[in-house]
């Protein structure tokens, strides 16, 4: 007849090797390794098929455990200081903070205990005295009360409202809106490109007044090469851009597809507002 062992239930590995330490009562800063190392494999190979998170936290404590198990038939290593490293300390430090967390949580359980034999009598104070209010004596209280310290209170209302203020956001002033003719742009374009058959993208953007007004100058660009009025090139990214005129009759010129910039030239407004805040 098979006879049934129950197992005590632990909360992890690290409550399962701390029982076996206090069971064995060794030292925690000298632990025999390879005596716990056994009767933790013991255990595990005792343990019912259950979870297999909480299996696999147990099992990688025990792949920990042979680890350094290993490491102790090792010669010990030797730190920047000259001293030995004991294999165990990493897990001599885990094993004392869970310990302390376990006795605080014991603590807590008994605060918990003997706070359920405590029984409250509920307020019954009348709402009378609840309503209650001291009367404020205006006399006494503005009985020291003179011209030149009514003035220094007022001036430290006034001090800290100052304090309260950005000195540097403060001072921002309002950011004005560029406003750009897309017809106007797209016309100015097409009149520069057809006096010059060749020219370099610097030269066009010479007198631009804005930073709007580049920007709508380069999408116009943009919308001649898509179009195929111009054609750019660029030997390497130091050199500049050149862009050289197609032919093409001068009256399609100034309206050859730059009606489809306005969405576009919205969108960089904004992000020029962004930039200059």
């Amino acid at each position: 007849m098979a006879i049934e062992v129950k197992l005590q239930v632990f909360e992890g590995p690290l409550d399962l090797l701390l029982h076996l330490i206090e069971k064995n009562k060794v030292d925690i800063y000298d632990i025999p390794i390879a005596e716990i190392t056994e009767q933790y494999m013991e255990y595990i190979r005792q343990m019912e098929e259950g979870d297999m998170n909480v299996m696999s936290e147990f099992l990688l404590m025990a792949a920990t455990l042979l680890d350094i198990k290993c490491r102790m038939l090792l010669p010990r290593e030797v730190n920047e200081e000259g001293e030995e490293e004991d294999p165990r300390a990493e897990l001599v430090q885990k094993l004392l903070e869970y310990k302390a967390y376990k006795y605080m949580s014991y603590e807590l359980r008994d605060m918990q205990v003997d706070a359920l034999k405590v029984f409250y009598k509920p307020p019954t104070i009348p709402e009378e005295v609840l309503k209650f209010r001291e009367p404020v004596n205006y006399e006494e209280l503005l009985a020291d009360l003179t011209l030149t310290r009514l003035n220094e209170i007022f001036r430290n209302c006034l001090k800290r409202q100052e304090d309260k203020v950005d000195p540097v956001r403060s001072h921002f002033g309002r950011i004005e809106k560029d406003e750009v003719n897309i017809d106007a742009k797209a016309n100015y374009v097409a009149g520069y490109i057809r006096s010059h058959k060749r020219m370099n993208f610097r030269e066009l953007l010479e007198n631009q007044k804005s930073r709007m007004d580049v920007i709508v100058t380069f999408l116009v660009v943009l919308e001649l090469m898509k179009t195929g009025v111009v054609s750019v090139e660029q030997e390497s990214i130091e050199d500049d851009i050149i862009i050289t005129t197609r032919e093409i009759s001068e009256d399609g010129l100034e309206f050859h597809g730059l009606t489809s910039l306005g969405d576009a030239v919205g969108e960089n407004e904004d992000i020029d507002r962004e930039e200059n805040q």
